[in-house]
């Protein structure tokens, strides 16, 4: 027996070694790349969110939404193309980076030289040392929805929805805003959907009494929906619970080396901001923009 563990052993390390070989001897290609290697090839290779509307979404296989233009508009600042790659999301941003920034995976998938869709946040950039955050480029909030006279008074606070269905999509911010809000007392008003996209349905469909999610969200859905059974419908941006943050900012990130592209990238935020492009990439989803601090 002792025998056999150890030949156990032995091939379990001799499998990890040559994982670890393969992607030592990975092609060149496969790296993050900094601003001149970019520049040089031509093309800044991004990695967008699947399933995220109005942010970026594949359906039909054509990559669409906010996200897809403004990589767009921002190779076109630096002077290349946009090679747009469209990824699932992991577990935890942390391990979006790993996959698509930094190490990739098994199969040694090209890495991109930018991801969007990124919380600007400071503890995320300190435990991933090997990314960089760029500068924002737009201010989420979470938001909820409903119908002009089916709140006596208006929708004035969470309290609101008490006794009501609210449409959420299944663990989301709002959905642990809401769920937590008071001690949790709201909890048996959420009613859970497997995507945002079905929450929403739900709601113009008349279904549920309140739509909640990210504002971005709300407002491309019902942008989407027949004007007949939208046209009534009101939306208020929510307080925080002191859990969850009500309001976020969105930034890209590169590799650690990558850093000049980091600065790139922010220059071309900046110019696209101050020319007002940033609006219209946003208006085309039926969306408005709301600029981070600072701008």
């Amino acid at each position: 027996m002792r025998g056999q563990r150890s030949r156990r052993d032995v091939l379990a390390l001799s499998v990890a070694g040559a994982l670890l070989s393969a992607l030592a001897l990975a092609p060149a290609a496969s790296l993050a790349r900094p601003l001149d290697e970019v520049v040089q090839s031509g093309v800044l290779r991004v990695a967008l969110y699947r399933d995220n509307a109005p942010f970026s979404e594949d359906a039909g296989g054509s990559p669409s939404g906010i996200d897809v233009e403004l990589a767009r508009r921002i190779a076109a600042k630096l002077g290349v193309k946009a090679d747009v790659r469209i990824v699932e999301a992991s577990e935890n941003v942390d391990g979006d980076f790993r996959l698509n920034l930094w190490r990739g995976d098994l199969a040694g998938s090209r890495l991109a030289d930018l991801m969007l869709n990124v919380p600007s946040d400071k503890m995320l950039a300190v435990r991933n040392e090997q990314i960089v955050l760029t500068a924002p480029y737009a201010e989420q909030r979470l938001s909820i929805a409903w119908r002009k006279g089916s709140v006596e008074g208006g929708f004035k606070d969470v309290q609101d929805v008490q006794g009501r269905k609210v449409a959420v999509e299944g663990v989301s911010p709002v959905d642990a805003l809401l769920g937590f809000a008071n001690g949790g007392i709201y909890r048996d008003s959420l009613q859970h959907f497997r995507s945002f996209g079905e929450a929403a349905a739900s709601f113009i469909g008349g279904e549920a009494d309140f739509l909640a999610g990210s504002r971005a969200a709300i407002e491309n859905a019902l942008h989407r929906a027949d004007p007949a059974k939208t046209a009534d419908v009101e939306i208020k941006d929510l307080a925080g619970t002191g859990l969850v943050k009500p309001r976020w900012e969105l930034c890209g990130a590169v590799r650690q080396d990558s850093r000049d592209l980091a600065y790139a990238v922010g220059d071309a935020i900046a110019a696209l901001t101050a020319e007002g492009a940033m609006k219209e990439i946003f208006a085309a989803e039926g969306t408005s923009f709301s600029p981070p601090a600072g701008y």
